[in-house]
Parts: C-alpha cells; sequence; structure tokens
C-alpha cells in the first residue's frame, strides 16, 4: 500500500511531519494493506492566513484492488485532528465495503 500525503500551499508540510502522517496511515489501515493499493491524503487549510474554527481539512481516497476508490474527509481545528477523524470514517467505509465483496 502506497501513502502519499498532499497539501496545499498554505500548509507548511516538513519531511517530518510528512512521515509522521504518512505513518499514522499506515498504522490505521494495516489490516486492509493487503486490499489497498495506494491511499492519497489531502490536507488542506480552507481559511489560509486567517484562523478560524475548523478550517483545516483532511480527505483521504483509498484505492481498493479492482474496485472504484472510497474516500472520507473531516474538518477540525488542527491537521492532525482532521487527519484521526478522517481516519476513522474512512476505517468504517472500508470496512463495510470490503464486508460486502466478502459476503458476496
Amino acid at each position: 500500500m502506497q501513502v502519499l500525503i498532499n497539501s496545499n500551499n498554505s500548509i507548511r508540510m516538513t519531511e517530518e511531519l510528512q512521515q509522521r502522517f504518512a505513518a499514522s496511515v499506515e498504522d490505521a489501515l494495516e489490516r486492509f494493506s493487503e486490499q489497498l493499493t495506494r491511499v492519497e491524503v489531502h490536507l488542506t487549510d480552507e481559511n489560509g492566513e486567517k484562523s478560524g474554527a475548523q478550517d483545516k481539512r483532511c480527505q483521504i481516497e483509498a484505492r481498493i484492488k479492482a474496485r472504484e476508490p472510497v474516500s472520507a474527509s473531516h474538518k477540525a481545528d488542527s491537521l492532525e485532528i482532521a487527519l484521526d477523524g478522517s481516519l476513522d470514517k474512512l476505517q468504517s467505509v472500508l470496512e463495510s465495503t470490503l464486508g460486502k465483496l466478502q459476503r458476496a
């Protein structure tokens, strides 16, 4: 499973932060790793330089082998919380989607 971390220009994405986020994604989705080819994380600061409540957004798209991709997103006050929220949602989507495939 390949993990790609993308961000808009208003987010200062350091190598350390990118590695930490990639490790969080790999840990959270480890049990699905055999069924996933790639996971793309898109981080945005919707207000740019301005501050605001829940202005950080994380959207994660998971590409399932031989299936359409699934995604989940979450907004929060920090990138870490946005990532955690979207990972929780994506785990639910993957459990549902892959569970249906196993029952079919």
